[in-house]
């Protein structure tokens, strides 16, 4: 099954592309990756914010981090046009707002990275880092970005010339 078509198996649904809070762009492109700017699990009223354990439960936590990649899913859309061109999810890094005691980053995490496995199958296997914060922007409970690999190059092949093979 395609991307798309594992999204609506599983009954989700892109939300609208966040626009920016700040001095950046939510994607970068260079070649046949696209660099994603961190996602925060807001989407209108629903949103995941406080420090996780004590504002917000492992459980929500979790929930927090699919939702984010769910606004990141949409970014890719955006720039791509289809999610049926992502050819690998590179890396992912997730940092959760996190109590000082609090030592299940990764668990937190695995909410993302198993989103990504449903709906990519072996193309969402990523290298990832984990990683708990004091804080984060607009008191999020996680904050997650990527590294994406997409099919087609974004300007035409360059060819090299001869010469630059050439034993002298």
């Amino acid at each position: 099954m395609t991307p798309t078509e594992n999204l609506a198996r599983l009954g989700l649904s892109l939300p609208q592309v966040p626009v920016p809070v700040a001095a950046y762009v939510n994607c970068v492109r260079s070649g046949n990756l696209l660099f994603l700017s961190g996602g925060l699990p807001i989407d209108g009223e629903r949103q995941f914010l406080g420090k996780v354990p004590d504002e917000v439960s492992l459980d929500q936590a979790r929930e927090a981090a699919r939702m984010v990649i769910l606004n990141r899913l949409a970014v890719i859309r955006d720039a791509v046009g289809s999610l049926d061109r992502v050819r690998q999810v590179i890396a992912l890094n997730g940092f959760v707002n996190a109590a000082a005691d609090f030592h299940q980053h990764p668990q937190v995490i695995n909410g993302a990275s198993e989103l990504l496995l449903e709906i990519f199958g072996e193309a969402g296997k990523h290298s990832r880092t984990a990683l708990g914060a004091a804080s984060l922007p607009l008191n999020a409970a996680v904050e997650i970005n990527l590294i994406v690999e997409v099919a087609g190059a974004s300007f035409p092949q360059r060819t090299m010339s001869p010469l630059i093979f050439r034993s002298f």
